[in-house]
């Protein structure tokens, strides 16, 4: 049985690898949410440079849509059979997944939360993230400043990723609406809040098709809507093309989080109004290093002085900066941006 669910494991998520699996002492595996979001892709491109520099053998596996959980429980059960050092985790269930991560860690596996915090966040040896409380949290303010005294009769719409809610997802919604201006009520949740200004939560599951149909879906309950904060640059293009096909592109204001290259010329273009930058090839190519000293000397990697994790950075990117809003334009952006 257990043969089984390692081979249907393998199938479904594709195995990638980067170095001759006899190559290595160490070996490692990267866990994505999906393959094809530029994010993710980044990722794997960090952890393997950084696989073959260091000498580590790696193996990549993916879910096949953002929201794929099992296949991620089936890629961590491969990870342990396999005899690995150390997995780097972007988990579609922050939850769900904390029992086979305990499994991981209880093998003797170091498990590494790559972007996403696990819930409760200590489920993993450690987190390597962009601040997504802080990214919501700039997005916000720099909406709000835009709109200027027209932002206290704004109509927000949050065009959130998936039901589960994972943290990425309730981090970056909850910042914004900080950023904003608007209670967030229980900030460990979305949809909680009863600020009248906020039209509805509608999910993405990050991409393109369910932008578009999302935004379809708050522009029914409110035509009127001006404001849209979505997880990520994908569903933000998505949105935009549902506004663009109802003739009212240019009587939304749209912000997102990212700052992939497609994203920044989003922003450049004028389809986004400010986008925050991430930097997956940072955190995955940090947490390849942190698992071969792991391996080396049993060494575990501390978080950031005064945070809960190892903060990879975060800015804001724009072309109509704001006061009292740090940010870049998108010539930097771009210099900085992945995918």
């Amino acid at each position: 049985m257990k043969k089984s669910v390692l081979a249907f494991g393998a199938l479904a998520l594709g195995v990638a690898f980067s170095a001759p699996a006899m190559a290595a002492d160490v070996s490692a595996c990267l866990i994505t949410k999906t393959d094809t979001n530029p994010f993710f892709v980044k990722m794997k491109e960090g952890a393997t440079a950084k696989a073959k520099e260091l000498g580590v053998s790696l193996k990549s596996y993916a879910g096949k849509v953002d929201g794929d959980s099992e296949s991620q429980v089936a890629a961590i059960e491969s990870c342990i059979a396999d005899g690995a050092k150390g997995i780097l985790l972007t988990a579609s269930d922050t939850k769900g997944i904390v029992s086979s991560v305990k499994k991981a860690r209880d093998a003797g596996l170091l498990v590494i939360a790559l972007d996403t915090p696990l819930e409760p966040a200590d489920a993993a040896d450690a987190t390597f993230a962009t601040d997504n409380l802080l990214a919501g949290k700039l997005i916000g303010q720099w909406a709000k400043e835009t709109l200027g005294d027209k932002a206290k009769d704004a109509k927000v719409g949050f065009l959130d990723l998936t039901p589960s809610q994972p943290t990425v997802d309730v981090l970056r919604d909850q910042g914004f609406m900080m950023g904003f201006g608007i209670d967030p009520k229980n900030p460990d949740k979305i949809g909680d809040e009863d600020d009248k200004r906020i039209v509805g939560h509608d999910v993405t599951n990050g991409n393109e098709e369910g932008g578009r149909k999302a935004m379809e879906n708050l522009l029914q309950k409110d035509p009127s809507i001006n404001v849209i904060h979505t997880i990520n640059e994908p569903a933000a293009v998505g949105a935009y093309q549902a506004l663009k096909a109802v003739g009212m592109e240019k009587n939304v204001l749209i912000v997102s989080v990212d700052g992939g290259c497609p994203g920044v010329k989003s922003v450049k273009e004028g389809v986004i109004g400010a986008t925050s930058q991430q930097y997956p090839l940072l955190m995955a190519s940090l947490g390849i290093e942190a698992i071969k000293k792991f391996a080396d000397s049993g060494e575990k990697p501390k978080p950031t002085e005064g945070k809960s994790f190892f903060d990879t950075g975060v800015s804001l990117v724009t072309d109509k900066p704001v006061s009292g809003v740090k940010s870049i334009d998108t010539k930097e952006g771009t210099a900085k941006c992945w995918g």
